[in-house]
């Protein structure tokens, strides 16, 4: 913009060209009338001008914002800075890409994130995304009220309370699912194997994120299935490898699934138990090259040589799939389930003048083979489905197909 555009009036001359009505010959009475007479748009009240490379024609964002204010019939009661929030919207929709919003101050958007990276909120404990546009549930938390009523990683949301999620936000799309504890939310869900949609109502309630189980399965197996990757996570994983190496458990089955993911640190942290320290266990790659940066296994290596299986589905994500990726790359360890999520971007959050905030996703996550986790997810080495027959007559076929493979791993070991 010209620095010589005053801070209280912003004027743009606008040559109309040509104004294309399609109708017969008019088109060229339009364009005669263009030429002939140049159209000046102002705009008032504008502030904090600022004067910045850009390249950009904005003779056209004016010209729409004068034309927004005086043909649409609620154009004189949208004040001007409701203009500009819009925009800024609109301008972190251009990248086409979920993960990077605008979170308003005044809507409540920007405190509401920031609740939710606390780890306790208020919901119904599902972890959603945009998959090739449809809004889709990674996966529901352990215990949560979207478990108990029967949701599971890869539904689609077709409706939520009745409202059409067709190009909805994912930030829209929260908080149309959040409410009043106690209160109700019906979603109207589609899964592969259903003919048609059908309506879930799921009771809202205080969500804990949780953290891990473990049991001891047959001929001395571990079973550790991490649920998220919070802060509590590290401490309980190191009590369970104990408790598990304490019992002369012979291999470990390491169950990701469902586990929407969490902290990167966490991740990095856990797969220090697998890999010699120092090991790049993941990179960031940003669009500068030089700001690339890599993360290094710093653990004690205590399972680098223990036979492991990792069960992974389409609610594997994030910091799971990068575990799982890790594990798989650097100490060939078998994946067994289903396709992953495909989740691997890095966000930052900015904060704006007004205390409205921008998540922008800023990196990709890129696995030690080169493998992008985004989009592309991880591909499990035996692929076992678990349908709703299973689960209803309570089988888990890609468990047990799990201690098969581990079983296998455990006699090649020791040859």
């Amino acid at each position: 913009m010209n620095k010589n555009f005053s801070k209280q009036k912003l004027q743009f001359i606008l040559t109309v060209a040509g104004i294309l009505i399609l109708v017969g010959g008019s088109y060229f009475a339009g364009y005669e009338r263009g030429v002939n007479n140049p159209k000046t748009i102002l705009v008032e009240g504008i502030k904090n001008i600022e004067d910045e490379d850009v390249t950009a024609d904005f003779a056209i964002f004016w010209e729409a914002w004068k034309k927004l204010r005086q043909n649409h019939i609620d154009g004189e009661k949208i004040e001007d800075n409701e203009f500009v929030l819009g925009a800024i919207s609109g301008i972190a929709g251009a990248f086409k890409d979920p993960n990077t919003i605008f979170l308003r101050a005044d809507t409540g958007d920007a405190q509401k994130f920031e609740e939710d990276i606390q780890g306790s909120f208020g919901g119904i404990g599902a972890e959603i995304g945009l998959r090739d546009n449809q809004l889709t549930v990674i996966s529901p938390l352990k215990k949560s009220p979207a478990e108990r009523a029967g949701i599971k990683g890869g539904d689609k949301i077709l409706e939520i309370d009745g409202f059409s999620t067709v190009d909805i936000t994912l930030d829209e799309a929260v908080k149309r699912i959040r409410g009043l504890i106690d209160t109700s939310v019906v979603l109207n869900i589609f899964r592969e194997q259903w003919t048609s949609s059908r309506d879930i109502a799921i009771k809202r309630d205080t969500i804990v994120v949780p953290t891990l189980d473990w049991e001891i399965l047959e001929d001395g197996l571990a079973h550790i299935s991490l649920h998220s990757f919070n802060d509590n996570v590290s401490l309980a994983f190191y009590d369970a490898v104990i408790d598990v190496m304490l019992k002369q458990s012979k291999g470990l089955i390491l169950d990701l699934r469902n586990n929407p993911g969490g902290f990167l640190e966490v991740a990095i942290n856990l797969a220090g138990w697998f890999v010699e320290k120092g090991t790049v266990v993941v990179k960031e790659r940003f669009r500068e090259p030089s700001s690339d940066r890599i993360f290094r296994a710093n653990g004690n290596g205590a399972l680098k040589d223990f036979p492991v299986v990792v069960l992974v589905n389409q609610g594997s994500a994030s910091a799971s799939e990068i575990l799982a990726g890790a594990l798989r790359d650097l100490n060939g360890v078998k994946l067994v389930g289903q396709k992953t999520f495909g989740k691997g971007t890095v966000q930052e959050l900015h904060a704006l003048r007004d205390n409205s905030k921008l998540k922008i996703t800023v990196a990709k996550w890129v696995l030690p083979n080169g493998d992008i986790i985004e989009k592309e997810g991880l591909k499990p080495d035996v692929e076992v489905e678990l349908t709703e027959e299973d689960v209803e007559k309570d089988r888990d076929p890609q468990l047990e197909k799990a201690i098969e493979v581990l079983k296998n791993e455990i006699q090649e070991s020791i040859k």
